[in-house]
């Protein structure tokens, strides 16, 4: 069955390395009133997640930036000594502020078995547009990572923003509909930037919305 956003394109063939595509884990989360679309790329492999929802990876600072922009506590969506995170509060807290979240990818091959984008080839890109026609309160989106930003500004036709900056999406609806796209940190670890600084990156964003 096709998920909300996804293309319509034909089944790839198997890749050359004989990998078969993934397919997304995760239906979109799209809280009907939701103001605010997060996209990343594509989740990482199973075996890295500590839960079953978006930003899975223990490492991965995403809901610690969360922590410090709503609580001011880098900690407060984390279950340390079982290394995993509070997703019931998760899952409250996104309904309560109403964020969604997706990726721009709906099909990938993992090269490497990592979820970096340079090992990540993508065999079905998200239907972006569809996705926002679901969501008719979102006034931004924000992408985090050079992928995900720059299959979103393919796709909305914009010119890709700085890191820390965004650009203006205008859809085609009646009347015409104008989003910004904040092209945000990754909150990879690899990402030389502490999740203090990239929380204030984060925060301009929160305070736009007055979320």
């Amino acid at each position: 069955m096709k998920t909300v956003g996804q293309t319509d394109g034909v089944r790839p063939p198997v890749a050359e390395n004989g990998l078969e595509p993934e397919t997304h884990p995760f239906e979109p989360f799209l809280p009907a009133d939701a103001r605010l679309l997060m996209l990343g790329t594509f989740p990482p492999a199973s075996k890295r997640w500590a839960m079953q929802f978006y930003y899975p990876n223990f490492t991965n600072d995403m809901w610690r930036i969360f922590g410090i922009c709503f609580f001011a506590d880098k900690q407060h969506f984390v279950r340390q000594q079982e290394r995993t995170y509070d997703l019931d509060s998760i899952v409250a807290f996104l309904k309560a502020h109403r964020i969604a979240l997706f990726d721009t990818a709906t099909r990938v091959i993992r090269t490497t078995g990592t979820a970096s984008d340079k090992d990540l080839l993508v065999v079905e890109e998200t239907n972006l547009r569809q996705l926002l026609s679901c969501l008719p309160q979102c006034q931004a989106v924000v992408t985090a990572g050079q992928l995900a930003t720059t299959i979103a500004c393919r796709q909305f036709g914009v010119e890709e923003p700085k890191v820390m900056d965004y650009s203006v999406i205008t859809l085609s609806e009646s009347p015409l509909r104008q989003l910004r796209l904040y092209r945000m940190p990754s909150s990879s670890r690899a990402y030389p930037l502490s999740v203090e600084r990239k929380a204030e990156q984060y925060q301009k964003v929160f305070d736009y919305l007055k979320l």
